[in-house]
């Protein structure tokens, strides 16, 4: 497995460890329609969440969450449309991005950004 595959990997099982303890409840995992996919859909306070993990392992001051461009964010709203097609129940729908800052020797940095939009 490659080594960004690997680390994608990682950082979903923090992702999805994370969410949990901050009360979400995990509905899918990399969702899939076509060439579109969704990281995470959870629920929380009967809100869907439409979430994107970003992480990234270094000791730079960098930040994961800004590899979410327009173009990114616009495969995540069709990728939505899709999901919503298929799972009409859904009334109330955010987009959150979770980033997630992997350095040697410190604790993982997490940065949950709510309801984005571009």
């Amino acid at each position: 497995m490659a080594t960004h595959n690997q680390l994608g990997k990682e950082a979903e099982e923090l992702a999805v460890k994370y969410l949990d303890s901050n009360g979400f409840t995990i509905l899918f995992r990399n969702w899939r329609y076509s060439y579109y996919e969704i990281d995470i859909v959870a629920t929380k306070n009967n809100m869907l969440h439409i979430i994107e993990v970003k992480c990234l392992k270094s000791d730079k001051e960098c930040y994961p969450e800004q590899a979410v461009t327009k173009k990114k964010f616009r495969f995540l709203l069709n990728a939505a449309d899709e999901f919503l097609f298929q799972h009409p129940a859904y009334r109330h729908v955010q987009f959150d991005i979770l980033s997630i800052t992997m350095r040697s020797n410190m604790d993982h940095e997490y940065f949950f950004i709510e309801d984005v939009s571009f």
